[in-house]
């Protein structure tokens, strides 16, 4: 399972893939990471994810073009919105675009890994 990680915030990719890592999340490989759509689009087009955390919240092309772009490619991957953003429309537009879960920044290890599996196992 290939994971991109994609966050404006340096902290917030570096912790999403601490959490992976030290949780030995079976199976799950970090491919790459984006500091903002256009960045992962880029990736993933070479990378083919399984599984992408995304942001909404971001310059240069913000979350939700990021998911339209993505749910164009063959075999789009699964997304994972993990953003602060407290406008439920713009979280509603995201799982409607394509994106099969969400979690709110602050978030403990605990529910990042559980998000995350429960997207990577979506049946």
């Amino acid at each position: 399972m290939k994971l991109l990680i994609v966050d404006d915030s340096n902290l917030i990719r570096t912790r999403i893939a601490s959490v992976v890592e030290a949780t030995q999340m079976k199976g799950i490989s970090i491919v790459g990471l984006a500091r903002n759509g256009r960045e992962a689009v880029r990736i993933a087009r070479v990378s083919r994810p399984d599984v992408v955390t995304m942001d909404l919240t971001m310059p240069e092309m913000d979350g939700v073009e990021t998911i339209r772009e993505l749910m164009r490619m063959p075999d789009p991957p699964n997304i994972l919105v993990v953003s602060a953003l407290n406008d439920k429309s713009t979280a509603i537009t995201a799982l409607r675009m394509g994106a099969r879960g969400f979690i709110n920044k602050p978030f403990t290890d605990d529910e990042l890994r559980l998000a995350l599996l429960d997207v990577c196992n979506p049946n």
